[in-house]
């Protein structure tokens, strides 16, 4: 668990679009792309580098199961560089649809 309190607004990624969370917001469930995960509270923004997953809205309440997270105060932005770089010299030698997904995917990662 990443987070665990009550917030203002979260916008995520969705697999169609980002969206906007409120309180009082309709009820869905939907998938969460690979993307930043904002949160509000206090007047002030949390970002979190978020892997995908599943997401629930309910009863005013959120539930996200991420396949990885990190927020982004953790994040050491000379190690991001460094990843980012090899994901993107890596996306442009592979060669076949398999090896092109599984890089796009990591430099989608990567740039997050």
């Amino acid at each position: 668990m990443i987070w665990d309190s009550e917030v203002k607004e979260i916008i995520l990624s969705t697999n169609s679009r980002q969206i906007g969370v409120l309180p009082n917001h309709a009820p869905i469930a939907t998938a969460v792309d690979i993307g930043l995960l904002r949160i509000r509270r206090n007047g002030q923004w949390l970002t979190v580098a978020l892997m995908g997953g599943l997401a629930r809205i309910s009863n005013n309440e959120i539930t996200i199961l991420g396949n990885d997270a990190e927020i982004s105060t953790d994040i050491d932005p000379q190690e991001a560089k460094q990843t980012l770089e090899i994901a993107e010299a890596n996306l442009s030698r592979d060669e076949g649809n398999r090896q092109a997904i599984e890089s796009n995917l990591a430099l989608k990662r990567a740039s997050t």
